[in-house]
């Protein structure tokens, strides 16, 4: 697949250089280590304003752990779907729409009046991150071609992730205890922006390399029941308890659709998961001398 550059008159063999010694490669790096940052600060920067969150909007205490468990749910449950639509739609596209998904729902989320227009901002946030992270990992991959480039770059990616959760926690408290609760959610907006535009600037427009009729629709829908499953069942467990019948059939529920998810992709032509890059090949036995 060949894809043209964003900027105008520059043919794809006269692009600019992407490696890590160059000016827009670490440009881009810093880009994809943004948005990773962006995903990441969002798990935790709410945990300190949740009292405040309960206080002013009138949660109670059933529902306001659904503040923070929204957007793992669906962060973790829309996850492998999106790394599917980054594929066949293209990485910068996805990304620039997950991008326009967390910045809105970041913004519906700080103006919000009521608990459960808050709670559904976050479960359409971690929608936005399930598109941002596996588009951006793969625009990380596919940039940085070279083993030891291609190792440092996912080195730096690791160390943003680490630095995002906790930088969660000092943000979080620093924002409730400043201008409000809201603003844990309105500093995504200029940081969407300068993701935003750096994306338009620095990655290449590709075009779509399959149709939506490869998209194994069922594959898609099992895998994303089942996390979403898998993943609501986790994060219940420590209140409703890891022995209870509830939570064993949940986890039991998630594994039987994750199980017929994965016979779904062994019957298939256009698998969700090719299934077959799990193969290990044997290696020949050494000639004796």
């Amino acid at each position: 697949m060949s894809a043209q550059p964003f900027m105008t008159g520059v043919s794809s063999d006269q692009a600019p250089d992407t490696s890590l010694g160059s000016r827009r490669g670490v440009a881009i790096l810093l880009l994809l280590s943004l948005v990773q940052f962006m995903d990441i600060l969002d798990a935790s920067i709410m945990n300190i304003a949740l009292p405040s969150i309960e206080h002013d909007l009138g949660f109670n205490q059933q529902s306001l752990q659904w503040v923070v468990n929204g957007y793992v749910l669906t962060y973790g449950g829309f996850l492998l779907l999106g790394g599917r639509m980054a594929d066949l739609l293209g990485r910068r596209f996805i990304l620039i729409g997950g991008l326009l998904v967390f910045a809105g729902s970041s913004l519906l989320g700080g103006l919000a009046q009521s608990d459960s227009l808050l709670i559904g901002a976050r479960f359409a946030q971690g929608l936005g991150a399930a598109m941002l992270s596996p588009a951006a990992l793969s625009t990380l991959t596919s940039t940085f071609r070279t083993t030891r480039e291609r190792n440092t770059a996912l080195g730096v990616w690791a160390a943003v992730s680490g630095i995002g959760g906790a930088a969660g926690v000092l943000f979080g408290a620093l924002l409730t205890e400043g201008p409000g609760w809201r603003w844990v959610l309105f500093v995504n907006i200029p940081f969407s922006a300068v993701a935003f535009l750096g994306a338009f600037l620095l990655l290449k427009r590709e075009p779509k390399v399959a149709r939506l009729a490869n998209f194994d629709a069922l594959g898609a829908l099992l895998v994303t029941a089942g996390m979403l499953l898998l993943v609501y069942a986790l994060v219940n467990a420590p209140d409703v308890g890891w022995d209870a019948t509830r939570t064993i059939g949940e986890l039991a529920a998630a594994g039987a659709t994750l199980a017929a998810f994965v016979a779904n992709e062994l019957r298939i032509a256009n698998p969700l998961v090719p299934l077959s890059i799990l193969r290990i090949k044997a290696s020949p036995p050494p000639t004796p001398p």
